[in-house]
Order: structure tokens, then sequence, then C-alpha cells
């Protein structure tokens, strides 16, 4: 496979994820992160590392817009639930092991 296919083929696959992600609004991050070790917000913080990388001016609000679909805010109002005890402490936990 050349370099050029390979690129188009991941930027597919994150796109799909992406769209994937903003489609499960009923996955909290807590749980991605107690799961897989990342979230939205992780993917968010990727973003914009590589925007500024190649030399984008965009700025992390924007990037999490990009990967939520809309402002962070609006998702959070109509998406983000409270969290029981159990994700979080598994999160704290799997921070420390």
């Amino acid at each position: 496979m050349n370099e050029q296919t390979r690129i188009e083929i991941e930027a597919a696959t994150f796109r799909k994820l992406i769209q994937h992600l903003q489609n499960r609004t009923d996955v909290q991050n807590i749980d991605l992160m107690n799961l897989a070790g990342f979230c939205r917000n992780c993917l968010s913080k990727w973003y914009y590392a590589a925007a500024n990388e190649h030399g984008q001016d965009i700025d992390y609000e924007q990037t999490r817009e990009l990967i939520y679909g809309m402002p962070y805010a609006e998702w959070k109002s109509l998406y983000q639930t409270g969290t029981s005890k159990e994700p979080n402490k598994a999160f704290t936990k799997s921070k420390t092991d």
C-alpha cells in the first residue's frame, strides 16, 4: 500500500470513529476513559496538537466542536449525565494501577 492510500484510509477510519461517537451520545466520556483509556476530549486535544504541529490556527474549543459535532457546552447540556461513584472510582483506580 502506498503512503497516500494509507493516509486516506486512516482519515476515513478517523472520520467514521468521530461519526460513531457523535451518534452514540449515550456513551459518556467517563465510560470511554474506563474502557479505552481515552475519550472525546482526548481526541480533541490530539487533534488540536496535530493541527498546531501543522501550522494551523485553530483553538481547542474549535477542535472540540469538530469532535463533538456541536459546541461542547451544548453537547454537555444535552447529553452529559451525572456519573455514579462506580465509574469515577474505576477511573481513579485505573490511574493509580
